[in-house]
């Protein structure tokens, strides 16, 4: 799936709050792969990283996965094609919700970290 073009919809945009965890703010857009179903049984959750305004929708390249180690849950990470990340500046942008699981980011080239 790294390096697949995919369509978010964004159900939480940058700038909002979860809606169960109230103190739980975005800092980045977040949503769903929609049809494409994830071991929790939902559809694939994506983090959009690089994008710094409020959106619905984004296409983008998956660069990497989030796999929660303690979850059965793993999130897709999709930016802009052409556009790079190392594995510590994905978790920078991910870590508001990261933090609370033990997680590691895979890349297209194997290499694994947290």
């Amino acid at each position: 799936m790294i390096g697949e073009i995919v369509k978010v919809i964004v159900d939480r945009p940058l700038g909002s709050y979860h809606p169960e965890h109230k103190d739980l703010y975005y800092p980045v857009n977040y949503g769903y792969i929609e049809g494409i179903m994830a071991p929790d049984g939902e559809e694939q959750d994506a983090y959009i990283i690089g994008v710094n305004e409020a959106v619905k929708e984004f296409t983008g390249k998956i660069i990497a996965v989030v796999h929660r180690l303690d979850d059965v849950e793993e999130k897709w990470v999709v930016a802009s094609e052409g556009v790079s990340y190392t594995k510590k500046e994905i978790f920078e942008f991910v870590k508001f919700q990261e933090q609370y699981f033990r997680s590691e980011i895979k890349m297209r080239d194997g290499t694994i970290g947290t």
